[in-house]
């Protein structure tokens, strides 16, 4: 094995799906990009990585919640100019060209271009490492679509898209919830 760079550590681990969190802070509408997402148990809960740096943020601790949005790869160059402008002078729904969607549950709203959307209220900020922590309170995925390949962030500007699908359900049986 060749040794690799500590600070590069990271993008060995990184690539869990980028995700589109849309907040409301009661005047208008945002969308943040976000590519450090956990799953916390079989639960609806997930948690995000984010802080003051993002203008969404004041949204998020304000009106505790947002919807996470699942884009495909064809959404690919407008979820990273979604992650490369500030909403502070942007409206991203208008430049990248995005639906809002008003939710049943949350004021941010969905966006009808991605794969899935859920709607979230924030239950915990663990503020020494800018962990929001949202559980899902509605969710809706749009299973007319042909593509649903999701793209995962490496951190250094590359990226990699989900590809075949393969099945271990009865191996995995005695571990996962009946709800799957």
């Amino acid at each position: 094995m060749n040794k690799l760079k500590i600070s590069k550590a990271f993008t060995l681990i990184e690539s869990g799906p980028v995700v589109l969190i849309t907040t409301n802070d009661g005047k208008k509408n945002n969308i943040m990009t976000i590519s450090w997402t956990m799953v916390l148990d079989f639960t609806p809960v997930f948690a995000i990585t984010t802080g003051e740096w993002n203008y969404s943020f004041a949204a998020l601790r304000k009106t505790k919640e947002c919807v996470i949005s699942i884009p495909t790869v064809e959404m690919l160059d407008k979820v990273v100019g979604i992650g490369t402008c500030s909403g502070v002078e942007t409206d991203k729904f208008v430049k990248f060209k995005l639906t809002p969607v008003e939710g049943k549950k949350v004021k941010a709203p969905l966006i009808k271009e991605c794969l899935a959307n859920i709607e979230c209220k924030v239950i915990d900020i663990v503020k020494k490492h800018n962990i929001v922590v949202l559980e899902a309170v509605a969710a809706y995925f749009d299973s007319l679509r042909k593509e649903k390949r999701t793209i995962h962030a490496v951190g250094d500007g590359t990226f990699i898209i989900d590809g075949r699908k393969l099945n271990r359900k009865k191996m995995m049986v005695s571990k996962i919830p009946n709800v799957l």
